[in-house]
């Protein structure tokens, strides 16, 4: 079954406003205040980084950000900010980070099972990345659809950081099976 989503819901009147390329940007200002996760310091890789929000909202936090997607960028890319046209499957991490995030999302089939098994090869594939990216001490956040893997991916962050938690912005939509794995102090 597809959802249809208003194209009018108040996260993107905001965005379009604030002129963010998506709505995202709100689940990730949710969860960056609600853990803490970027500094000003911080040298950030951002995985799946088109459309833009994300990118443009961590380069205004921190001090370097360097996304990575498949996709082309149709924003201007912030100074302090890379851009890197690549699959993630077959990226060569280079470079150490003090914040690895990923709102990698396959593209939908409709069939719940097949998005489910997707979505978690592009979370296994960020951990894989942030293991060998992240500075000791480091932080993860993580898009995953809910589903049979979520518990064995979770169990996989939690042993890999001092922190891990499963968290859904208010910005994401309620039918949505989408949530996000923080994790906080890797350990290297």
């Amino acid at each position: 079954m597809k959802l249809h989503y208003s194209k009018t819901d108040s996260y993107t009147k905001k965005a379009k406003q604030e002129k963010y390329p998506a709505r995202s940007v709100y689940k990730l200002e949710e969860i960056d205040k609600k853990y803490r996760l970027i500094k000003k310091s911080d040298k950030v890789l951002d995985l799946g980084c088109a459309p833009g929000s994300w990118l443009i909202y961590i380069a205004k936090k921190a001090e370097k950000v360097v996304g990575v997607d498949v996709l082309e960028m149709k924003i201007k890319i912030p100074q302090n900010a890379i851009f890197l046209k690549k699959d993630i499957m077959n990226f060569d991490v280079w470079g150490n980070y003090d914040v690895v995030v990923s709102d990698l999302a396959p593209s939908t089939s409709g069939i719940e099972f097949v998005d489910e098994e997707r979505s978690l090869e592009y979370c296994e594939r960020a951990l894989q990345i942030a293991q060998r990216a992240l500075n000791r001490g480091g932080n993860f956040v993580c898009k995953i659809f809910e589903g049979e893997g979520t518990e064995e991916f979770f169990k996989k962050v939690k042993d890999n950081f001092e922190f891990a938690k499963r968290f859904k912005p208010k910005a994401s939509r309620k039918q949505s099976r989408e949530i996000y794995i923080v994790g906080k102090g890797f350990r290297g």
